[in-house]
């Protein structure tokens, strides 16, 4: 085990420890990488049955007052998302460049306010970022620095979860609700970032290894680590935040313009919008793709990709799918170039290895839509 003496801790610590994982650093806590089964195993059971997974490194915040102020920062259409739904959405700098993604959702009802969470990396930064955006205008963001963050992910998820929740039995991919959970008030959330039906749930600190073990002793649901979570999202085909998208990249480079609504198109009223439409209408001058490779050599962040004898892109993100049962990855290549099927070469170890581009996602999403 890596020394975690000077990191960060979630309230999930010690039951980590005790579940045998080994610890490293991610964003400057100490997380599970792995569990004695390993990630292969880890991953193979979450497609299977249901993994846990410690996302309390994640920022929670509920922020009130008006929302104006925070539609203007991010690309998502407030005015719709009702009580009890949740969004995906992206918070954006002033040129058009993505600083985060994140989920908005109203558990608390109409008048309640929003529910966000953001990416461990880049927390202060984002709250620094919408606390100024909201100076001025009556909007107030307070940190749940006080709650911990799990994901149940697998098809045995709602089984599990509602049989001691039923009520969260009525809810589809992206609703929401304050809940209770063996004593305990809950939000929770049909979504996970896994490709997986599942759900992600908000609970007090103090209450949060009381709550996991109770899941985990269900013999369907296993404690899963960072390695398995990073191999799901990328067969599932989802953007890794510093690696498939950053601040350099707009979200019509990233594949994400479905991100930005219809409605905030027309308006043109989003950071970077004049930028963003431009790309939207010429095209970007390179794309976000999946990409196959044709032997097993797994291709890993940083790699190039070649077409012809010329450097087109580079992989963003790389491994072995278990599901898929050979390598995956994503990166980005000249836009011309992003047609499915379109041959390139992957630079592994100093040698070219043949390549395709692949469509999104590598495995099927299993969201449940109702």
């Amino acid at each position: 085990m890596a020394d975690t003496a000077d990191l960060l801790k979630t309230p999930l610590y010690d039951l980590h420890v005790e579940l045998g994982a080994r610890m490293v650093e991610f964003a400057g806590y100490a997380m599970p990488v792995q569990y004695p089964a390993g990630i292969m195993s880890e991953h193979l059971h979450t497609r299977n049955q249901a993994g846990l997974f410690d996302v309390s490194h994640m920022g929670q915040a509920h922020i009130t007052g008006d929302e104006a102020a925070l539609e203007a920062l991010i690309t998502a259409d407030l005015s719709v998302l009702g009580a009890g739904e949740q969004k995906y959405t992206l918070l954006l700098n002033a040129e058009g460049g993505i600083m985060d993604d994140l989920m908005v959702s109203r558990p608390f009802g109409a008048d309640g306010g929003i529910f966000a969470v953001v990416n461990a990396g880049t927390k202060g930064k984002d709250f620094a970022h919408m606390r100024a955006g909201f100076a001025g205008r009556g909007t107030t963001l307070t940190e749940l620095a006080d709650r911990a963050l799990l994901a149940l992910q697998g098809p045995a998820a709602a089984a599990v979860f509602t049989g001691l929740v039923p009520e969260a039995a009525k809810l589809v991919f992206m609703q929401c609700g304050v809940f209770t959970l063996d004593g305990v008030e809950i939000y929770a959330s049909r979504s996970g970032y896994t490709g997986e039906d599942g759900f992600e749930i908000s609970i007090p600190a103090d209450k949060a290894e009381r709550i996991a073990r109770l899941l985990l002793s269900d013999e369907r649901v296993k404690p899963i680590g960072l390695g398995a979570r990073d191999s799901l999202r990328l067969e599932a085909g989802l953007c890794l935040y510093g690696h498939d998208m950053d601040e350099d990249r707009t979200p019509v480079e990233a594949a994400l313009t479905w991100a930005i609504a219809k409605v905030r198109r027309e308006r043109a009223d989003f950071p970077g919008a004049a930028k963003i439409l431009k790309q939207i209408a010429d095209g970007p001058a390179q794309k976000r793709v999946g990409i196959k490779p044709h032997d097993k050599s797994p291709a890993r962040e940083g790699a190039e990709i070649v077409h012809d004898g010329e450097v087109v892109g580079m992989v963003t993100s790389g491994g072995f799918g278990p599901s898929f049962g050979a390598p995956v990855a994503m990166g980005y290549v000249r836009a011309d170039l992003a047609k499915p099927g379109t041959p390139l070469e992957l630079m592994v170890r100093g040698k070219p290895r043949a390549a395709e581009v692949a469509s999104l996602p590598f495995t099927p999403h299993r969201f449940h839509r109702g």
